[in-house]
């Protein structure tokens, strides 16, 4: 079963177990194809986080995201005459992640070889695909932008200073050549596969990268100029790793997520509180369940604000996720609804709000991405899910000769040394990438997950609920009307928020968003068919029977299997 966020990537994984593959093969193959058919929601020089379960072995997060580079400071950026880390431009790059985390995972669980898993994402980018509606939007939004002040941008996605056209053939290949690069040489499977990890850290790329990065002074998001700071030494000594997940519980379900240098374990602390509540206390068809899931949400993601990083210690991860802290934290929930960022440790300032219509997408911010998402699992019982995200064609500047840009997640760590997500050299971001991993009885029963930024654990606490609490099945849930909170900071700049701010799809029902608004939420609606992009896979242990759930919203979402 595949399932992803474009019918290109989930039929190119289905594609990949035809002829053999297991699921990790198909992951691979279908996340370098979102890089070429979803370019506005992530790229080669982006970054990623999956929870990966081979067969008979024990979860494990696979962590693509890179760290700030070495000469990523605050002083550097306060000299810079700056407050914020930008949203859009290199002095906001990581380390790019995603490659080499990619490149890993097939090495050590894969079984194909590199060029075959390649072969797709080259054959689009070198003979084209039609571009989706909201990748042409993406393009023409910022048009004058690439025009103007990023001509190695315009470069690559115009033609003759003119953004493509929804279902026009696009191609890309100078991002084909990067790949075909890769992948030669002599040796083994094990061989070819290290040798590409090897050239894209100290090689071409890396090269190509210092060079654009260290020469190029442009406009970022702030409007202001400046060149980054990301060099080839900083691509040379990063590599991908595996860690431990995260587990909680939640109806007698176990959650496995990434750690606290993700928004992860937030998911797992809104749970934990509404694990307090009887099943008609979570009934999101009403105000009073919504209202329950809303408040928990606050209360975890000021959690995320004023405790998580990489740094946070075990000890105090384990407080925030207990029983006991979790019963603390629900006696805060009242009828009416908090305005306030609950919680006991360091918490930003408050920054003036943009309006919230657009807010949820990014709307007005031209230079904002999204994300992508895949599930995959085989026959055997491989599963993975995995979030990729960065390097969006919006948002910075096209390295010449290599078909991307760099990602921007340094603006999800602050200029303020006192931030437990404060900018050093080396630190990850603590990125809001977070896809799941639900086991019953030590089996793996779902992978699942969604794009979104701050949304993304907030849509699947609601999926969780209705699939959990009122036995949906997982196609149900996704299609059933979603909402979140925006009653936090965001974690991208310029890292606003609304007191009270709740966004809802229309089809909660009036009477819902009536009696919400008397609770005291600053109500918003979107339209009935505007948020989140939610995917699953599950697997019945008893049975062997497998499933795929994929989102109508948007046109794109897909769910194949056989």
């Amino acid at each position: 079963m595949c399932a992803s966020t474009h019918w290109l990537a989930s039929s190119t994984g289905q594609s990949v177990f035809e002829r053999g593959g297991n699921a990790f093969d198909a992951a691979v193959a279908a996340a370098f194809v979102l890089h070429v058919v979803e370019p506005h929601m992530n790229g080669a020089g982006g970054d990623l986080v999956a929870l990966i379960a081979p067969a008979g072995s024990p979860p494990q997060v696979l962590a693509g995201q890179g760290p700030a580079p070495q000469a990523a400071t605050i002083e550097h950026f306060r000299s810079e005459g700056l407050d914020l880390i930008p949203g859009a431009g290199t002095l906001a790059a990581a380390v790019p992640g995603a490659v080499d985390a990619w490149l890993m995972l097939l090495r050590d669980h894969g079984t194909w070889e590199l060029a075959d898993v390649l072969g797709y994402a080259i054959h689009y980018a070198t003979t084209g695909h039609p571009i989706s509606t909201g990748a042409a939007r993406a393009i023409a939004a910022v048009t004058p932008l690439f025009r103007q002040s990023w001509p190695t941008s315009a470069e690559l996605w115009l033609d003759g200073g003119v953004p493509p056209q929804p279902g026009q053939i696009v191609r890309n290949p100078l991002y084909a050549d990067t790949l075909t690069r890769l992948v030669h040489g002599p040796g083994s499977r094990t061989d070819h596969i290290d040798r590409a990890r090897t050239i894209w850290r100290t090689g071409f790329v890396a090269d190509a990268i210092d060079t654009f990065v260290r020469t190029t002074p442009h406009p970022h998001s702030t409007g202001t100029v400046h060149r980054g700071v990301l060099t080839a030494d900083d691509m040379a000594r990063f590599t991908a790793t595996y860690e431990i997940p995260v587990a909680g519980t939640f109806r007698g379900t176990q959650i496995l997520k990434a750690g606290p240098w993700s928004q992860g374990p937030a998911l797992l602390q809104t749970l934990a509180i509404l694990d307090g509540y009887t099943d008609a206390e979570l009934d999101l068809t009403t105000d009073l369940g919504v209202h329950h899931v809303i408040e928990a949400l606050k209360l975890a993601m000021a959690d995320r604000e004023a405790y998580y990083s990489e740094d946070l210690p075990a000890a105090d991860l384990q407080r925030l996720l207990s029983a006991e802290y979790a019963r603390q934290r629900r006696v805060l929930i009242t009828p009416t609804a908090s305005h306030e960022l609950r919680a006991r440790a360091w918490l930003p300032a408050q920054r003036t709000s943009p309006d919230e219509a657009v807010r949820h997408t990014g709307a007005g911010e031209p230079t904002r991405g999204d994300t992508c998402h895949l599930d995959i699992i085989d026959r055997w019982g491989n599963t993975i899910s995995a979030t990729p995200s960065g390097g969006w064609l919006q948002s910075s500047p096209a390295i010449p000769g290599l078909g991307f840009a760099l990602g921007t997640r340094l603006q999800m760590l602050w200029l303020d040394p006192d931030s437990p997500s404060a900018l050093r050299p080396g630190r990850r971001p603590r990125t809001t990438l977070t896809p799941t991993l639900l086991v019953r009885d030590g089996h793996v029963v779902s992978a699942l997950g969604t794009p979104g930024g701050d949304q993304q654990e907030q849509w699947q606490v609601g999926y969780l609920v209705r699939t959990l609490v009122a036995a949906m099945t997982p196609q149900q849930a996704i299609e059933a009307p979603a909402f979140h909170t925006t009653s936090f900071p965001e974690s991208f700049w310029p890292r606003t928020w609304t007191p009270g701010g709740a966004v809802v799809e229309n089809r909660l029902g009036d009477h819902v968003v009536e009696a919400l608004t008397d609770r005291g939420h600053i109500v918003t609606r979107v339209g009935d068919w505007e948020l989140g992009r939610l995917s699953c896979v599950t697997r019945d242990p008893k049975t062997g029977l497998l499933s795929a759930a994929a989102n109508p919203r948007g046109g794109q979402g897909y769910a194949v299997g056989r």
